[in-house]
């Protein structure tokens, strides 16, 4: 089974997200995509990010509707920080014997030499899918000098460009400017039950 790992704070989850989760379901052929919601991201410390409760429920609702996509609580049900290479082991328990390829960015690529354990995590990976947006520059060849034999696990994934953030919409809301677009609709029926993003 190859199974996709799809991990971020999703605060709050939006349409981009599902883009590029389609995107990396059938270019890298995965049977799942696991949606891993980080409660506590080491790298976004001193930052105000929502409630998990509320994160994991909007990730819920919005991949409700695909099979193939499965909200997984491998960063809830244990303390933090969550370190990727954490979170693979663990799954590779849960899943024994599947094939894991974790989702970054080509930025997030650029930066894994700086990552904790950044060969233990390669090794845990059967594969990167890394999401390029267009016109970046990715020097393969820098990295497999600090990371041997990453650039067999890289599986570069075309995607659309997307000007679509998170940030972009906690702003937009806050100050009253549209957003609806840029969710699915269960989401943002959420938010506005919630107004979750209204004070910010």
């Amino acid at each position: 089974m190859r199974v996709g790992v799809f991990g971020g704070t999703f605060d709050p989850p939006h349409l981009g997200h599902l883009i590029l989760a389609a995107e990396a379901l059938h270019q890298l052929r995965l049977d799942r995509l696991l949606w891993v919601l980080t409660q506590d991201p080491p790298h976004k410390h001193g930052r105000m990010i929502r409630p998990w409760e509320d994160r994991f429920e909007m990730v819920r609702l919005e991949i409700d509707q695909d099979p193939a996509f499965e909200l997984s609580r491998v960063d809830i049900d244990r303390p933090g920080p969550h370190y990727a290479v954490d979170t693979m082991r663990i799954l590779a328990q849960q899943i024994p014997g599947a094939e894991l390829f974790y989702l970054i960015g080509g930025d997030s690529l650029h930066d894994l030499p700086t990552w904790h354990a950044p060969r233990q995590f390669l090794q845990a990976c059967a594969g990167l899918g890394v999401m390029r947006r267009p016109g970046d520059s990715i020097n393969l060849d820098a990295l497999e000098n600090v990371l041997p034999g990453i650039s067999a696990r890289v599986h570069f994934i075309t995607t659309p460009l997307l000007e679509i953030s998170s940030t972009d919409i906690r702003d937009r809301i806050a100050s009253g400017r549209p957003f609806r677009y840029y969710l699915a609709p269960a989401v943002y029926q959420y938010i506005l039950k919630t107004n979750l993003y209204h004070n910010a």
